[in-house]
């Protein structure tokens, strides 16, 4: 592309009052831009902001708040962390996600690399990575590194190739389920602790109208800013205890805080058998990044109008910058679990807008967020942080998988994942699926045939054998001792 193509954004451009509609006037830009890949852009001279481009920020920092609450609290308990800990942790991601990464690559180096979010369909797993001897530092590394291999080599299209839709489909209704009981479980938990359980009901029920009413509407992508609002306005109505207790200020910077024996996370280095074990988590979290992003993609192919290719998401960028905001927000003491920002994609498409200038207006949100303190308080508190979860992650990740799984040929597959995933765990129902879908005992007989060997059989299998040895050495097996005394895990 010539630069005279590349700068032509500013020349195109034209004011609304020449156009009939508002939204005859987004469409226009949309399709007028041309970012530059890797290379800056600048406001004005290659986007513009647009009023429009505060719903998605909104969102989306709403979002991060509680996602990344979210995941630093499911390691949080387990280690036996304080919820002050998971406040401040929060509070220090929000700037590594707006400062770093953010602004600098979705807002001015590559604006169709999609914005670094939060892997959500991974939150129900932290438990069982925490009791498999996990350790928050090795996995995000080796998420990090996994990540980036695969979007340099472009292996993010590979992925999606060899997981066929029953499998993805079944992987999410699994996940899906688990994460919905656990947050109606806590939720009860949390209003039975001091003697209002009926609190719970009203907020669940009030949540299930809402979402109920936003799909008819087809305004989905209010569900979590709404949602959030509906429950803390009835939880505290009906005399559930609160208070803000976090002032403003800016979170401990330290990466030897975070990461020493007894501060931060009070863990020290991850060691050897820290990798191992959370080794085929790792495997299983970047290979659930392909269906994620290839899902935002085509979330904006389905709002956005013709001849807008050029601002379409670049998954395999998508994938290394997220890989990236992973080691790095990791490394200086970060809890954050990385991948595409779907509450920022979702509601973007929906308004018409492209990723740079929404981006600019979320990184400015997350640094008032975190230096004001007071919202972490609220995003953290349970009604808040359960109901987000609920109509942000795990409803549609069932509704997705769901869709996935009309067909009686990916039913079979997907039936398989869950089975498997409820022996033993995701990756294990995950890795196996693939391996008898792609071979063609099972699922779609035609796919398996239209495959090479090499993706049929020999990928999968090495995929497979690798992953159990990994779980029967870390004693990940019921009723299987570990093999490796020094890795074995403590149920």
């Amino acid at each position: 592309m010539k630069d005279s193509d590349l700068s032509s954004y500013r020349e195109r451009h034209r004011p609304q009052s020449e156009f009939t509609s508002r939204s005859d006037y987004l469409e226009h830009e949309l399709q007028i831009m041309a970012p530059r890949r890797w290379r800056p852009n600048l406001p004005f001279r290659d986007y513009r902001f647009e009023i429009e481009d505060w719903v998605p920020a909104m969102a989306a920092t709403i979002g991060k708040i509680v996602m990344v609450a979210a995941v630093v609290a499911a390691f949080a308990g387990p280690l036996g962390l304080s919820n002050d800990f998971v406040i401040e942790n929060v509070r220090f991601e929000m700037l590594i996600a707006a400062i770093l990464f953010v602004v600098l690559f979705s807002g001015f180096l590559n604006p169709t690399a999609n914005l670094a979010g939060t892997h959500g369909p991974l939150i129900p797993l932290i438990p069982l990575i925490v009791a498999s001897g996990g350790h928050p530092m090795a996995l995000g590394l080796m998420v990090g590194v996994l990540g980036f291999a695969l979007g340099m080599s472009k292996g993010g299209s590979l992925l999606a190739k060899l997981t066929s839709d029953g499998v993805c489909g079944g992987l999410l209704l699994y996940l899906g389920f688990i994460g919905v009981s656990s947050q109606i479980q806590k939720l009860f938990a949390w209003a039975n602790g001091f003697d209002m359980g009926y609190i719970a009901f009203v907020v669940v029920l009030s949540t299930i109208v809402m979402y109920a009413y936003l799909e008819h509407i087809r305004m989905r992508w209010l569900a979590i800013p709404l949602g959030s609002v509906l429950a803390a306005v009835i939880a505290f109505a009906l005399g559930a205890p609160f208070e803000f207790s976090t002032e403003p200020g800016i979170p401990n910077l330290n990466p030897a805080y975070w990461w020493g024996e007894s501060s931060g996370w009070q863990l020290g280095l991850p060691e050897l058998h820290h990798f191992v074990a959370v080794a085929p988590f790792a495997v299983l979290a970047v290979a659930m990044w392909s269906p994620d992003f290839l899902g935002h993609r085509v979330f904006q192919q389905l709002n956005y109008p013709p001849r807008t290719d050029k601002v379409l998401m670049n998954i395999d960028d998508t994938m290394c910058v997220a890989a990236a905001r992973q080691a790095v927000g990791t490394a200086l003491g970060g809890g954050n679990l990385a991948s595409s920002w779907g509450t920022y994609m979702v509601p973007a498409a929906i308004a018409k807008r492209p990723i740079p200038a929404g981006a600019v207006l979320t990184g400015l949100l997350c640094v008032v967020a975190a230096i004001l303190g007071y919202p972490m308080d609220l995003a953290v508190w349970p009604p808040v942080l359960s109901v987000a979860l609920l109509v942000g992650v795990y409803l549609p990740l069932l509704e997705a998988g769901m869709q996935m799984t009309r067909e009686g040929k990916t039913s079979q597959s997907a039936a398989i994942v869950v089975f498997s995933s409820a022996l033993v765990n995701p990756v294990f129902g995950w890795s196996l699926t693939v391996l008898l879908d792609n071979l063609g005992l099972i699922g779609d007989k035609e796919r398996g045939q239209s495959l090479s060997h090499m993706h049929r059989w020999v990928i999968p299998s090495i995929v497979f054998i690798l992953l159990c040895a990994v779980m029967l050495g870390v004693g990940m097996f019921p009723g299987i001792p570990a093999m490796f005394e020094s890795f074995r895990v403590d149920h």
